[in-house]
Order: structure tokens, then C-alpha cells, then sequence
């Protein structure tokens, strides 16, 4: 639980390469159905198992099609993968094409990249498939930082520090990492860059440097630090320079999740005594009180439509409350921690101690997609 650890560290001390672009613009001649029946034709060519079963996964976990016969569908998709190069084709009924492009990548992803383009082309919303996690494990008998696609696939140790490092915030474009590392003995956060690896420490002010996110257009960060006493959520560049404080209480701020536009910040305070949410402009002034229903709430994530945020509540055990901004109205979705919203505002990933969870927040539908590395937390998600 984020809001305990970053409370521990400040009573003991008074955190894949970026997506590939499709060489091709995509030629659509609809932009939406009413229905989403889908046929999907056995791909060809030498590496047609591995991407018809991705893009098969991507269009069932999306939780938008109904995958069934050709005679019965409103579309059917079709692939020739071969060689890094996949050709995607969506038809309608009448056979007339609707999606039409080549990608040039490997075969994964590829086949993530035209899951994303068929449903932006026949839905009008954003996909997940080609988006990558970030997660803690202690698999190697330390907390270390990993890295993943959306589905659990491609895994990768991002970290070797042989310390804790917790508190993983992807940016946007999954090309940066921000986290929170203790190898000097504090906590302080670096920056990795995920293609080539390379870190840097960016924040080691004396006191607590805790709990990076990554603002939309991935530029700033907002974060906790106690550099002047208490901990306060501060913004700085994702370089670590300018911190600029945004807070200022006698309580811990903790897990800044920004608005979609930047323009706000919803984080947890222990000012009334147990964490609650609150929001505040990016600009700085006073924190709003979030009223959830709940009495311990912690870890929010706003979502990128603006519209819901979803966070941890305690009652009893750990359980994870999306809200509706609008009317206010919350209710529990499942038993965990540390929620992180999807790009499609519809699947968020979160903990449940074993497994990294995806879940249909319409639906409810839950799939593990990392497990068997130990205990895993704190997932975050690229958009």
C-alpha cells in the first residue's frame, strides 16, 4: 500500500522500448459500427500462429467483440505475417474494406499495433494492446522494478539493484521510468530510460523522495517530498529540476495521479486523520476534499477520459472503488490495491499480492496477466 510505505519511510527517515510506428497511415472508409460481431480468418505466412493468437487475446480482452463465425459477422480480420512485417486487413460483410495497413515491427508487436488500429477504427476508442506495465517483484529476494506488455507478455527485469526499489510510474509513451530507490540508503528517485537503459537519480533532497507520476504529455512529474519538514506533493521536470511545492499541511501527502489535461491532481492526505482523496490544481492552492463514501481511501488513478477514478479503500482487507466524477457515485469492483487505469478508461491493472490483475471495469471480467514472480505490486500503466 503506497500510502503505508511512503508513511514508513517518513517516520524512519524524519520507483521495453517506446511503441513502434506502423510505416503505413491506416485507410478507413467508416469510422464506427453499431455492432461489434467479428470473424477473424486463420492468419498466413511463417509467423501467422503467434499473430493471430495475439491479436485473438487483444480483441477478446478488449472486452468489445463478439468473436465468432464469418457467416454470422459484421467484419472479419485478417493477417499475413512474415518476416517483422504483418499486413492487417478488416473487412465488412459486403466485403468491402474498412482497415487496411502494414506494420513493420516484430511479429507481438505488430499484431498489438493493428489490435489498437481495429478498435479505434470500428469503436472510435482508444486500445490497449500495444501499451506496456510497469510493476514491483521480490522474486529475486529483493524489490525490484519490472517491465512487461499489457498481457503479461515479453517480461523483463528493469532493475539490479540488490535494495528496495518501489513505486514504478511509467510515462505515457512507455519511453521513461520513474521510481523510488533506497541504494544509498534513502529514498531517493531516479529516471530510466527503458530503450537503452541508462539511469539517473533526479530527486535526492534531504528527507523523503517518494511516489513519481508522470504528468499526460509526460514532461513534469509530480511527487512527495520532505525536503523542508514535512512531506508535501511537489512538481518538477522529469529531469528533476524546478520543484515547485504544491501542498502545504501538517499532513502526508502521498500518490499524485494528474487529470487528463494536466491541469489538476487528486492524491491521498492523512489530514482528517485517515488518508482521504483530494484534489488540487496543478497550479497549486487548496486541496478539495474528495468525498468517496469511504473511510480509508489511498492510490488513486484518474482516468485519461477524465471521468472516474479509481482507488484503494480499506474495509476490512484491501478493495479497489472506482468513482464517477460526476455524480459521486463509487462501488467496489475488487479485492486489492493499487489501481492504474488503461488507455480504453474501461480495464484497470492492480495487485492482489500473487498476480497482477486486468480488469473490465463494465464487465468485471478478471484476468491474471503476471504471476508466478513471488509477491507483485504497484503496477503502473502506460497510455
Amino acid at each position: 500500500m503506497k500510502y503505508i510505505r511512503t508513511l514508513s519511510t517518513i517516520l524512519a527517515l524524519v520507483l521495453c522500448a517506446p511503441s513502434i510506428q506502423a510505416q503505413e497511415e491506416a485507410t478507413i472508409t467508416v469510422k464506427k459500427s453499431d455492432t461489434l460481431n467479428i470473424s477473424i480468418k486463420p492468419f498466413a505466412g511463417p509467423d501467422a500462429a503467434i499473430a493471430g493468437k495475439v491479436v485473438g487475446n487483444d480483441l477478446d480482452l478488449s472486452g468489445l467483440f463478439s468473436i465468432g463465425i464469418p457467416e454470422r459477422a459484421n467484419f472479419v480480420v485478417s493477417a499475413t505475417a512474415s518476416g517483422g512485417s504483418l499486413q492487417g486487413i478488416v473487412t465488412d460483410n459486403r466485403g468491402s474494406v474498412v482497415l487496411q495497413k502494414t506494420y513493420s515491427a516484430n511479429t507481438r508487436t505488430a499484431a498489438h499495433q493493428f489490435s489498437d488500429d481495429i478498435v479505434e477504427t470500428l469503436t472510435g476508442g482508444k486500445g490497449i494492446a500495444n501499451s506496456k506495465i510497469v510493476f514491483v517483484s521480490n522474486r529475486s529476494g529483493a524489490k525490484e522494478i519490472y517491465s512487461a506488455d499489457y498481457d503479461g507478455a515479453n517480461q523483463r527485469q528493469i532493475t539490479q539493484d540488490k535494495a528496495i526499489s518501489v513505486a514504478p510510474a511509467i510515462s505515457p509513451d512507455a519511453s521513461k521510468l520513474a521510481y523510488t530507490g533506497y541504494q544509498s540508503g534513502y529514498a531517493d528517485i531516479y529516471s530510466v530510460d527503458i530503450a537503452s537503459g541508462s539511469r539517473s537519480k533526479i530527486l535526492n533532497f534531504p528527507g523523503t523522495n517518494s511516489g513519481a507520476s508522470f504528468s499526460p504529455e509526460g514532461g513534469r512529474i509530480a511527487c512527495t517530498l520532505s525536503k523542508d519538514g514535512n512531506p508535501e506533493l511537489y512538481i518538477v521536470a522529469a529531469n528533476g529540476s524546478g520543484a515547485r511545492r504544491l501542498t502545504r499541511t501538517r499532513a502526508v501527502e502521498s500518490s499524485p495521479s494528474w487529470s487528463p489535461d494536466g491541469g489538476e491532481i487528486i492524491y491521498s492526505s492523512d489530514e482528517r486523520g485517515t488518508p482521504q482523496l483530494y484534489r488540487i490544481s496543478a497550479a497549486g492552492g487548496m486541496g478539495r476534499l474528495v468525498s468517496t463514501g469511504y473511510g480509508y481511501c489511498t492510490e488513486p488513478s484518474w482516468s485519461p477520459d477524465g471521468k472516474k477514478i479509481a482507488f484503494t479503500v480499506r474495509q476490512g482487507g484491501f478493495a479497489i472503488a472506482v468513482m464517477d466524477l460526476a455524480t459521486g457515485a463509487a462501488r467496489i469492483v475488487a479485492e486489492g490495491q493499487d489501481p492504474a487505469w488503461g488507455a480504453d478508461s474501461r480495464h484497470v491493472i492492480y495487485s492482489d499480492g500473487s498476480s497482477i490483475m486486468l480488469l473490465d471495469t463494465l464487465k468485471g471480467r478478471r484476468t491474471p496477466v503476471i504471476s508466478g514472480l513471488g509477491k507483485v505490486s504497484e503496477p503502473s500503466w502506460s497510455r
